[in-house]
């Protein structure tokens, strides 16, 4: 079992930047896939990003594509997503999850789940 601990959320203003930090502590963190979700009031929580065991292949929404950046230290047992160029759209509050499988933008194949981070991008 792993719990997580989100981090770094705020108030920023449009074109600005974000850095949201997830630390690990349980079992071994390299041992799990990570993913990002976010849910925005009144939506249903969708997926932003994913990052597998090693941190050598990543995946991201279109809608995040280009902006959003994650990572990960396995050292550190931290998985990281650095958000630039925010938007309005982007507020939300973030989700860092952990899967013991592959991973990857369907949230039913995460394991454990952070009790998230609010991001709020004013225009």
């Amino acid at each position: 079992q792993v719990q997580l601990v989100e981090s770094g959320g705020g108030l920023v203003q449009a074109g600005g930047s974000l850095r949201l930090s997830c630390a690990a502590s349980g079992r071994t963190f390299s041992s799990y896939a990570m993913g990002w979700f976010r849910q925005a009031p009144g939506t249903e929580r969708e997926f932003v990003a994913a990052i597998n065991r090693s941190g050598g292949s990543t995946y991201y929404a279109d809608s995040v594509k280009g902006r959003f950046t994650i990572s990960r230290d396995n050292a550190k047992n931290t998985v990281y997503l650095q958000m630039n160029s925010l938007k309005p759209e982007d507020t939300a509050v973030y989700y860092c999850a952990a899967s013991e499988r592959v991973g990857g933008s369907f949230e039913r194949r995460y394991d454990y789940w952070g009790q998230g981070t609010q991001v709020t991008v004013s225009s």
